[in-house]
């Protein structure tokens, strides 16, 4: 959430600034703003609201200067108002803050004693007003800026900017990621390498505690301590095309018609050319000694990891539990010796799922980080890292990367069976090449997308609405009623369907869409007597399934027929269908598809 870009440009800084700000909106955001040295003087310009509303204000108002800060924030401490977006001025500073700082609070009431007059409700602002403080009594610019640092307890990163020092940005990396971008005679900081792509490909990431002191000739990187270290940089190619929209009304479009070839990158990565066996570098591990596997999430990532649970426990025998990566920490669990804890992320920096591994680490686990980008925190912090090769996601309901992340658990799944003697050779080929047939069945349940829009007209006027799976397609009813959620803000909860008898069924009635998640197998029949119950009440049955022509299809409100696949691959083929019915239903609803209300693509605090 929120987004830092800083430059020390030779050319003016504000386009430049404003390009940063718009690569760095698919984090979600409801203020922005930017300031820039100009004219010996820190001017700023602010507005709530999209980056419309700034390029608003810069049009009646430009900005010059070749030094200067953006940020796009997303509201914690205080409403998402022009006097509570960055960037946060006090005298001769000027700060872009993401995160929270806890401490806020007694700063504020110190620096308030000292007769020092606050303009805004946020937490963010103490950064500003202490290091100018710090510089009143007679600090320079870098060392108040390090003496800051050192009073502030949170979650943050930070970028300074100063009057009388236009060579100079000063920033800082705590819990949220932090790049500097090297460029030619100029430099850049940024959130993320994707907001610094159009700048720069060779990127150095901030670890934790680092803070620098950059100018136009580099950065001077110091450590938690104080002390100086070299962090190395990096060729990190971002292809432009891969965040634009492709001719898609939406990026969450785009990235759902993705899929297929998404699945396609993962199974060339992960499985032999000849789909004899899989090679995932999971099988590097001891799988035969792992008396536990921990899989932690939040969100779609905490979904995949229930699809997951049901790999492993078939095809590996192996034990495993889900976590809450917000609650597995605070619980403290005992975790056993020999286990083994994956960590799920697109981003990498989910700030709950990060301190959830640094638990597990404590507890002396292997650490496996399942991420997209292979660059951020959780990866360079893991024991073995499998990237899901989605490419950047910038919709913030995520899509391809859930359909990624399942496929790369797969594969590890199938990995940990044959090295767990559960899986023979005839069984491990039969399982991957079962994952060759999800590139083809995804292709053809998007092609069905004319259908469930129909449907989602429908679905869009309904104040609640039902999920029902079972099995592995009971974690597919939790993510489309997350997803569900997200874009339409209709209120939508998934239900394992053969609970249904023990408390959700009350909510069944003729107003109440049931959207039932039923594919051929061992659990069909099963879940097409708990869809009889629903009809029965005068429940209204929208049924995914690849058996149209079941009885208990001929009794449904709504079919929608999807690929007939194996249960094996089926949660990964049934992830487009709903994404698509939560797409379609917002269009009918005109929500923010790509950004919808009170959320944020990378959530980097708690």
């Amino acid at each position: 959430m929120c987004g830092i870009i800083g430059v020390l440009a030779r050319r003016p800084a504000a386009p430049l600034l404003l390009e940063g700000l718009k690569r760095l909106e698919y984090r979600g955001y409801d203020s922005a703003g930017m300031a820039t040295l100009q004219d010996g003087r820190i001017e700023t310009r602010r507005a709530p609201g999209k980056l419309a509303a700034l390029e608003a204000v810069l049009d009646a108002a430009p900005l010059e200067g070749e030094t200067g800060i953006g940020h796009t924030r997303w509201a914690t401490h205080g409403a998402p108002t022009e006097l509570n977006a960055h960037p946060h001025r006090a005298g001769p500073v000027a700060v872009v803050h993401n995160g929270i700082i806890e401490n806020h609070r007694a700063l504020r009431a110190e620096l308030v004693a000292a007769d020092v007059a606050f303009g805004s409700e946020t937490d963010s602002e103490v950064a500003a007003q202490l290091c100018a403080q710090l510089m009143r009594q007679g600090h320079g610019p870098v060392d108040a800026a390090a003496a800051t640092l050192k009073r502030l307890d949170g979650a943050f990163a930070l970028c300074f900017l100063f009057q009388d020092a236009p060579d100079l940005l000063v920033c800082a990396r705590r819990g949220s990621p932090l790049a500097i971008g090297y460029g030619d005679g100029e430099m850049f900081v940024g959130s993320d390498a994707l907001a610094l792509a159009p700048f720069t490909a060779r990127i150095a990431y901030l670890e934790e505690g680092d803070w620098a002191a950059v100018t136009r000739e580099g950065a001077h990187v110091f450590d938690a301590e104080g002390y100086p270290v070299t962090r190395p940089t990096r060729n990190v190619a971002v292809d432009a095309l891969l965040v634009g929209k492709d001719g898609h009304r939406h990026f969450m479009a785009k990235e759902i018609r993705e899929q297929p070839g998404v699945a396609a990158r993962v199974l060339t990565a992960y499985a032999a050319p000849d789909l004899s066996r899989v090679t995932s570098p999971a099988e590097a591990l001891d799988w035969a000694g792992v008396t536990r596997l921990t899989l932690v999430g939040c969100g779609t990532a905490h979904y995949a990891c229930h699809v997951a649970k049901y790999w492993f426990e078939s095809i590996a025998r192996l034990p495993v539990e889900i976590e809450v990566a917000s609650e597995f920490r605070y619980r403290a669990p005992p975790l056993p010796p020999g286990g083994v804890a994956a960590f799920v992320s697109q981003s990498g920096e989910t700030a709950d799922t990060l301190a959830a591994l640094r638990y597990a680490r404590s507890e002396g686990q292997t650490i496996i980080g399942v991420v997209n980008v292979e660059t951020s925190t959780i990866a360079r912090e893991s024991d073995l890292v499998l990237p899901i090769l989605a490419g950047p996601e910038i919709g913030v309901a995520s899509t391809k990367a859930f359909t990624a992340q399942l496929m790369t658990l797969a594969t590890v799944a199938i990995a940990a069976g044959r090295a767990r003697g559960v899986l023979d050779a005839a069984g491990e080929a039969r399982l991957t090449q079962l994952l060759s047939t999800v590139p083809g069945a995804l292709a053809e349940a998007i092609a069905g997308e004319d259908a469930i829009a129909a449907l989602a007209a429908e679905i869009a006027t309904a104040r609640d609405v039902l999920f029902l799976g079972r099995g592995a397609m009971y974690p597919l009813a939790l993510e489309g009623a997350l997803k569900l959620k997200e874009l339409t803000y209709i209120h939508a909860e998934g239900y394992a369907a053969g609970e249904l008898k023990h408390g959700p069924i009350a909510l069944i009635d003729e107003a109440t869409p049931v959207v039932a998640l039923a594919l051929s197998g061992a659990l069909f029949e099963k879940t097409a007597s708990n869809l009889e119950e629903v009809m029965a009440r005068k429940g209204r049955v929208a049924l995914f399934t690849d058996v149209p022509d079941s009885p208990v299809a001929r009794e449904a409100w709504r079919v929608l027929a999807l690929p007939k696949v194996d249960p094996f691959v089926a949660p990964i083929v049934c992830a487009a269908p709903i994404q698509l019915l939560a797409y379609h239903a917002a269009l009918a609803k005109g929500t923010d598809v790509d950004q919808p209300r009170n959320l944020a693509k990378s959530v980097t605090v708690e």
